[in-house]
């Protein structure tokens, strides 16, 4: 199997061998990209004439804005995943600290750099969150450690006190570590697990973020880190290709991040109310839930039920594949409401 074979394989969105199936496999913001994304793909499409601003100055600033940080505290990327390669890069890991399960680039990058890789395997018992004892785990002989929170796929979510317990270790021990936030802003109160403010006393902190899934603009590709820690933002920068965030995409992100405040919270009342059906209808089937605190449910059903939504026509993701999971535990987004009833009324029927 050749190396893009095995990237269908391990995410979801595979739509182009899938065309008549609806894909609640990718996590994307169900409202779809907000109006102000469009109304710049149009007005700036005549840009493409032009290099993109090697800098993102003007993205970087609007991300400033948005994120009550510096300019100068954040790095662009084609993607939350070329960041996450980038930083690997620039610290050339000889271990690395991961969750298992969790998002499969993590790995990727450790093993394209040739890294060793200890695992943190959440258990169901446990219902799949971190607890205290991965501070055992975080040792000097680790130089980098992964944390998604929300998890993907398990949507559960670590609290700022052991995040801050986690941080401290890791400073004590050297080791970087890389918080991915990717769907923090579809929580009802995100302000309740962002960790930006904690970038200047913690310069072993890099926080990555991306436009994919809230901004509902997965195919434009674009993300970005902050950290205090200006050396290391510049040997990410020095990891990636030049003019790596294209015009159109540095237009869009400045677009959706100006008056955002109403479409995010609309897309928050809309996960939760949506989510909630889709719960019951699970829990009622008697297939486990866990986690599912951002824009997605993790379940637990029969085995082949990958193969059986497919038939209805709806793509679901399948989670055997994720490092620390078996056959039988799948992910699916919340989508339109039509869209949600749909697989509701689906689900019933199993």
């Amino acid at each position: 199997m050749n190396g893009q074979a095995r990237q269908v394989q391990i995410h979801g969105g595979d739509i182009y061998r899938n065309r008549n199936a609806t894909d609640y496999s990718v996590n994307s913001n169900p409202l779809g990209p907000p109006d102000a994304v469009l109304e710049a793909l149009h007005e700036h499409a005549g840009d493409i004439v032009h290099y993109p601003d090697i800098c993102c100055q003007e993205l970087k600033e609007a991300i400033g804005r948005f994120e009550g940080v510096s300019s100068g505290e954040i790095i662009c990327g084609n993607g939350a995943a070329e960041l996450f390669f980038a930083a690997v890069l620039a610290v050339r890991p000889k271990k690395a600290l991961l969750l298992a399960p969790s998002f499969a680039e993590y790995a990727r990058a450790l093993v394209a750099s040739g890294s060793d890789i200890r695992y943190y395997r959440l258990t169901q018992s446990d219902g799949y969150r971190v607890k205290e004892d991965i501070l055992g785990e975080i040792t000097k002989d680790i130089d980098m450690m992964f944390l998604c929170n929300p998890n993907n796929p398990t949507g559960e979510l670590t609290d700022k006190p052991l995040l801050f317990r986690i941080l401290d270790k890791c400073r004590a021990c050297g080791v970087l570590l890389v918080l991915d936030e990717c769907f923090l802003d579809f929580l009802p109160k995100p302000h309740k697990y962002e960790m930006a403010g904690a970038r200047g006393t913690y310069p072993n902190l890099l926080l990555i973020k991306a436009f994919t899934k809230i901004f509902c603009m997965p195919g434009l590709r674009l993300g970005y880190g902050i950290s205090s820690d200006e050396g290391l933002l510049s040997r990410m920068a020095d990891a990636i290709q030049p003019w790596n965030v294209s015009v159109l995409a540095q237009a869009c992100g400045v677009a959706a991040l100006k008056d955002c405040g109403e479409y995010l919270e609309e897309t928050r009342d809309y996960v939760e109310n949506e989510k909630k059906d889709l719960i019951e209808v699970l829990s009622g089937k008697g297939y486990p839930v866990f986690g599912s605190k951002a824009n997605y449910i993790f379940f637990q059903a029969k085995e082949g039920l990958y193969e059986e939504a497919l038939k209805e026509g709806f793509l679901i993701r399948d989670c055997g594949n994720y490092e620390g999971l078996a056959p039988g535990y799948y992910r699916i987004a919340v989508r339109t409401k039509e869209e949600n009833e749909r697989m509701a009324a689906w689900l019933r029927r199993l």
